[in-house]
């Protein structure tokens, strides 16, 4: 599914109520994105962050990402069957190898994003937002306020 290792952790700023559905249903949302639905993480945990992607009172923090990202794959594709799915880093200022939906300006690489992205394998398919639920997370995923940033 993947040819990077993912990392350690993986931030999602947000507002609380989205968040605590994240965290108890395993709760996502992907959205259309240059011809793929994605859903997008930080690789850090960064104060500056809940604003820049915000508006975020709160920050999931998964901390087993290998679970979650195989948990996330194997729900997306009992959703979409006919859909391929990879995740990875977000490349800044270059075109990624993964494509366009792993490629941004260099302005945004403070992000330091990963992202999970699915592409239809028939050319006619709508590109509509998708829920996807993978059951709860709690076991390896907190919510932090910002206020928890260590200073």
């Amino acid at each position: 599914m993947h040819d990077y290792q993912r990392p350690p952790t993986l931030h999602r700023y947000g507002m609380r109520a989205e968040l605590e559905q994240a965290l108890s249903a395993g709760q996502f949302r992907l959205l259309p994105a240059n011809g793929f639905l994605t859903l997008s993480f930080s690789q850090a945990w960064d104060k500056q962050l809940f604003t820049a992607l915000g508006p975020a009172d709160a920050c999931l923090v998964i901390h087993n990402t290998e679970e979650f990202g195989e948990r996330l794959h194997r729900a997306v594709q009992r959703t979409l069957p006919n859909w391929a799915g990879i995740d990875g880093p977000v490349e800044y200022g270059v075109r990624s190898r993964l494509g366009l939906a792993f490629s941004a300006g260099a302005g945004e690489a403070r992000e330091k994003e990963w992202k999970f992205a699915w592409r239809s394998m028939s050319p006619q398919a709508s590109l509509n937002p998708v829920t996807v639920r993978i059951g709860s997370i709690e076991q390896f995923a907190e919510i932090r306020s910002p206020e928890s940033y260590p200073v």
